[in-house]
């Protein structure tokens, strides 16, 4: 069995990072069921759970 290939690096936009944030915070579904929802990883919804809102709003992170 060979090896997976990695998957190219993605980008997301402020709007869609905080928009998933919401949805985490809404608590009607787990972090890891956004993230799966979206085929992200739990580590990077966390990670922008973390940032603080206007770091996701403005873009900067």
């Amino acid at each position: 069995m060979g090896k997976k290939k990695p998957r190219p690096r993605r980008s997301f936009t402020p709007e869609f990072k905080a928009e998933t944030v919401d949805l985490c915070q809404r608590g009607d579904r787990s972090i890891g069921q956004v993230a799966k929802d979206f085929d992200l990883t739990e580590t990077a919804v966390r990670d922008w759970i973390r940032q603080p809102r206007s770091t996701l709003a403005n873009g900067t992170a």
